[in-house]
């Protein structure tokens, strides 16, 4: 109740507070229908319970908010029917058509209890952002950018961006590796979440680490798998497809879903239902260039064999040919080869009989010559004899003659004292008087 102080009534708060919450009671007892953006669910795994922000936008700007709660019960129930009608749990930043009662607290104000959610509205919400992220890319032209990009002819080196603890990661693995045609792949993980919000980013930035080693990978394969078909919602986002359709090389998804294609899927330059899928469509590149590479080479083989045989075959008959053509030439030549030695011998013969004579005279000449050579080489040496013994040779070695009388004087007895005698040297003559004599 309250008080008179001063004459003047005063409430208490609480009894203020009462008195808001039993007129909203009043005049909102009974529930009702509202649209809103669920901007953050608030969900506490402790307790189960969820405490959604519901706002509404007008050009990005926040012009209404208000608290809710959704109960654990409610929940449950919720988010089963949300994953069996979109397969897509709740989740923040969806738009959704809600029931719910309004509750007044004298502590936690005013807030709505969510009793129910159409999942048909957030449907529609969902189907509006892919369209539009649809409308987007083709307008900016790059819808089919990735898919234009020439895929190399054996894509050998995979960069993935998976969860390596997921199966669909482990399925791919072992389906390139396990290929019965021992195809050789290199394939090296990055690690991203790929459901739930997150993996937007998560995605993103494993694009960006990839492109900075580009030359090292000839496609990336996105795998995902194990998660049915919840949370694929992500993958309609505007921003990740844009980074996938503008990515320098080819990138092929395998996210495991068996319902309309994402806008994911639909810019990226191949996708299959599975993992697996998509790692056999990887072998069957190989396997497209390896069959007829095979078969040209069973070609060339079998080709190359015939013709070795065709000439082989056509070798020996030459060979035989030159063999029997050989003979007969040998045989001709071999006649016409005596024939003619016979004649030449005979030819021989007549001539040497002819020539012999001249051949005498010619060995006699010969012999004339050397005998006449030695002669004249043996007057040529007894000429130098004899002109070495001259008196002027024996004077200009150092001999003299001595002359009595202009007579050669050969004995000491021919002189007597007194005598006048001259001594002939090989450069002039020198006159002397005898003195004495002495006789040996």
């Amino acid at each position: 109740m309250p008080e008179n102080i001063t004459d003047r009534t005063v409430f208490s708060l609480l009894e203020v507070q009462r008195s808001i919450q039993k007129t909203l009671t009043d005049r909102y007892g009974s529930s009702f229908w509202v649209k809103a953006e669920m901007n953050k669910l608030n969900y506490y795994k402790q307790s189960g319970h969820c405490y959604p922000e519901l706002v509404e936008k007008q050009q990005g700007k926040v012009i209404a908010q208000l608290k809710s709660v959704l109960w654990r019960e409610d929940f449950v129930l919720i988010n089963k029917h949300f994953l069996s009608f979109l397969n897509e749990p709740l989740k923040d930043g969806i738009k959704i058509l809600f029931q719910a009662k309004l509750i007044y607290d004298p502590v936690h104000g005013l807030s709505l209890r969510i009793l129910d959610i159409d999942p048909s509205y957030t449907l529609g919400d969902l189907e509006k952002e892919k369209m539009e992220s649809i409308s987007r890319l083709v307008n900016e032209g790059i819808f089919d950018q990735n898919k234009l990009l020439p895929i190399p002819l054996l894509p050998q080196r995979i960069a993935v961006i998976s969860v390596e603890s997921s199966k669909g990661y482990v399925d791919f693995i072992e389906v390139l590796e396990g290929n019965p045609w021992r195809y050789k792949f290199f394939h090296y993980l990055f690690p991203s979440l790929l459901q739930g919000e997150k993996a937007i980013d998560t995605i993103r930035l494993q694009l960006a680490r990839i492109r900075k080693v580009i030359h090292h990978f000839d496609v990336v394969a996105i795998v995902r798998g194990g998660g049915g078909d919840v949370g694929l919602s992500v993958y309609n986002n505007y921003e990740l497809a844009k980074a996938i359709a503008l990515f320098p090389i080819p990138v092929i998804t395998g996210i495991g879903h068996a319902t309309n294609d994402t806008v994911v899927e639909m810019v990226a330059h191949a996708n299959a239902i599975t993992p697996t899928k998509i790692a056999e469509y990887l072998i069957q590149r190989f396997h497209n260039f390896s069959v007829p590479v095979m078969q040209a080479t069973e070609k060339i083989t079998d080709r190359a064999r015939r013709l070795i045989l065709e000439e082989r075959n056509k070798l020996r008959s030459e060979v035989k040919l030159f063999r029997s053509v050989t003979a007969t030439v040998t045989l001709e030549h071999r006649s016409q080869l005596m024939s003619s030695v016979a004649l030449l011998k005979q030819q021989a013969k007549y001539l040497l009989r002819e020539h012999q004579d001249e051949l005498t005279k010619v060995q006699l000449t010969e012999k004339t010559a050397i005998f006449l050579k030695e002669q004249n080489s043996g007057l040529a040496q007894l000429e130098r004899n004899i002109n070495n013994m001259s008196p002027e040779k024996v004077l200009q070695r150092g001999f003299s003659i001595t002359l009595k009388d202009g007579k050669l004087i050969r004995d000491a007895a021919e002189v007597k004292e007194g005598d006048t005698l001259e001594t002939v040297l090989a450069n002039g003559t020198i006159s002397s008087t005898a003195l004495s004599i002495k006789k040996q």
